[in-house]
């Protein structure tokens, strides 16, 4: 318990870093991050799987490749983005793109992969092209899968920004972590895990309520 902390002196920690105003500067940094790569991820991602289904050469070409790079640990290609873009805020949004587009693109895909055949038969019948089959079809049926992949890519986008803020930052919630760890300050970093999940739950909850008025509105 005194190694670790405890209730009472994380929240001491969080309210006098709140009354001084050091803890918005890294909130702002880390949540700034976020909500680019979230996004990003989910408008990238989404585009891809349009190109994606809409060419079949393109989807016997990349789809091997998406699965192998959703397999490989994040952490490592973090150094990779750090030579290719710097030490700093671009590095941490493409290490959580890394993450969140690759999962966008696989999701959303597959959903328009398994939309009725039936459907698409009917409006080819009728002299439909592949526009119409898209606009008609395949992104009325796929839209309830593109609206969760926001609930999903909420959760990829802090796992993202926290391991590219692990890597370089020097602000945000996933630097405070690292300094914690290194001074053995075990408060500092419960503290800013217990923010990251408050934070966390809001944007999802956010996330909620924008998917239920959309799918409502449609």
């Amino acid at each position: 318990m005194l190694l670790f902390s405890y209730p009472a002196k994380i929240f001491a920690n969080i309210w006098d870093n709140m009354v001084s105003g050091e803890l918005w500067g890294h909130l702002a940094v880390t949540v700034g991050e976020t909500a680019v790569g979230f996004l990003l991820g989910t408008l990238v991602g989404t585009l891809l799987a349009v190109l994606i289904w809409w060419s079949p050469f393109l989807s016997k070409v990349i789809d091997p490749y998406m699965v192998v790079f959703n397999s490989m640990p994040k952490v490592a290609l973090g150094p990779i983005f750090i030579v290719m873009f710097g030490a700093g805020f671009t590095a941490i949004v493409v290490t959580t793109l890394s993450i969140t587009v690759i999962v966008t693109t696989l999701v959303v895909y597959n959903s328009f992969s398994e939309v009725d055949s039936n459907l698409i038969k009917v409006v080819r019948t009728f002299g439909g092209t592949k526009t119409q089959v898209f606009k008609r079809v395949i992104l009325p049926a796929s839209f309830p899968a593109i609206v969760s992949t926001l609930k999903v890519n909420v959760g990829m986008a802090w796992v993202g920004v926290i391991v590219g803020e692990f890597l370089v930052a020097k602000s945000g919630l996933g630097y405070l972590i690292m300094y914690g760890f290194q001074v053995f300050n075990f408060t500092l970093v419960l503290s800013s895990l217990l923010i990251i999940a408050v934070v966390a739950t809001a944007m999802y909850q956010m996330v909620v309520y924008i998917e239920k008025k959309l799918l409502a509105h449609r």
